[in-house]
């Protein structure tokens, strides 16, 4: 007895050892006939069981559309025929996305998951390698169990190239239609198009919005715009990036903490000015501010000294020397008009100051007053504008803005 099963063992090793010897010796290319024959045959009736597996075994097929159900079937069967043609000749090139995907990318990734697909093809796969005995002849059983395995795995990797295309796609298109809707934000389009575009892309007016303007980054590629929303993210609620040839413009909406978010973003900009506009109320009201932003960013090469990022406000002056009427009006109405309104004598005092090279006894001994009262009116100047006279670069924001206010007084 001990020597039968010795024996059938050893029979069956050998025949193991043939098996294998003919299959790797067994020219590209050249299955038996009658497997062949046998796949053809009965290519419907695998394709037919494959469909009926998927809505018996996968949960969410029967939930979706009848021609997204439609295009999962014809995926399957694709899958099938595309592989009877290969196990018939090897050889043949990008057979995978050539057959099994086709035209539908597009509306295969739309309609399910990676994931999702893979089951659709994990379940093709089992229904093939479960024909496998009834379809293949015994010398070719083996190779056709291996043929299904190498299918399987190289529609795996199709699926995978396929998914990652189109939402490389996606990538490309949400970055064109964010450029798009920047643009439109910064020209004031209140339309409902504009407003269901910025709904697609996730913006909910978290907060106070504002607008930054600098350089475009040195360098920039496709996954610049991902790489600078990271940075947006970690200090404000929302973002839109827009990059405009030689121009950098974010939307910003509710940064937690300007005095430290911005000048942290200024590090996603190209190297030069950065400068960011007043908040608004609203990502529809960003027009305002980013037409600050921008004459400002136009303005600040005449400050080599801003700091970075720099308020659009403060660049009031060198904003009005390029021909801004905003900056113009600006000064007007925030330095001019609330000083020449007061009856305490500060437009006499600060002109007297300016005129007398920023000395408080010169401008003292000008007006016949004390030290202390010039020193008090000026404070009073910072208290009604919010700019300094005794700090240099706000005194000469308020020199400005005094030329400004009596070249548009109607006397």
């Amino acid at each position: 007895m001990a020597s039968d099963s010795k024996g059938t063992a050893a029979a069956k090793q050998r025949s193991s050892r043939r098996v294998t010897w003919s299959l790797r010796n067994r020219p590209a290319g050249s299955p038996h006939p009658r497997t062949l024959d046998n796949l053809t045959a009965n290519l419907g009736q695998v394709s037919t069981v494959a469909v009926q597996r998927l809505s018996t075994t996968l949960p969410w097929f029967s939930q979706l559309r009848a021609d997204e159900r439609s295009e999962l079937g014809l995926l399957a069967q694709r899958g099938i025929s595309s592989f009877v043609r290969w196990y018939e000749d090897p050889q043949e090139p990008v057979w995978v996305l050539t057959e099994v995907f086709r035209q539908a990318p597009t509306e295969l990734t739309r309609s399910i998951s990676l994931q999702n697909a893979l089951q659709v093809l994990r379940i093709v796969v089992d229904v093939v390698e479960e024909k496998v005995p009834e379809l293949a002849q015994p010398s070719d059983e083996i190779a056709l169990r291996e043929a299904v395995l190498r299918f399987s795995r190289e529609v795996a990797f199709a699926a995978a190239d396929v998914y990652a295309k189109a939402a490389e796609n996606r990538g490309s298109w949400d970055a064109r239609l964010e450029s798009l809707v920047v643009d439109g934000v910064l020209r004031g389009d209140r339309s409902d198009s504009i407003r269901s575009r910025v709904a697609a892309l996730g913006w909910t007016d978290q907060g106070q919005v504002t607008v930054m303007v600098g350089a475009t980054p040195a360098t920039t590629g496709p996954g610049s715009v991902d790489k600078i929303r990271r940075s947006a993210t970690r200090h404000a609620a929302e973002c839109l990036v827009s990059l405009q040839t030689d121009r950098l413009v974010l939307v910003l909406g509710g940064v937690a903490d300007p005095r430290r978010g911005l000048p942290q973003l200024a590090s996603v900009f190209g190297e030069g000015p950065v400068v960011f506009g007043p908040e608004v109320d609203t990502v529809f009201d960003a027009k305002y501010s980013a037409d600050r932003a921008s004459a400002g960013f136009r303005a600040t090469s005449a400050w080599p000294q801003a700091p970075r990022p720099v308020d659009s406000e403060d660049v009031w002056p060198e904003r009005a020397m390029s021909g801004d009427p905003l900056a113009l009006r600006a000064m007007v109405d925030a330095v001019w008009e609330p000083l020449s309104m007061s009856s305490t004598g500060l437009v006499d005092t600060l002109s007297t100051y300016f005129s007398v090279g920023n000395s408080l006894e010169a401008t003292s001994r000008e007006l016949f007053v004390h030290t202390n009262t010039v020193r008090y009116r000026l404070r009073r100047v910072c208290d009604i504008t919010g700019w300094d006279p005794l700090i240099p670069r706000e005194a000469f924001v308020l020199h400005c803005a005094m030329v400004a206010g009596r070249l548009n007084s109607p006397h």
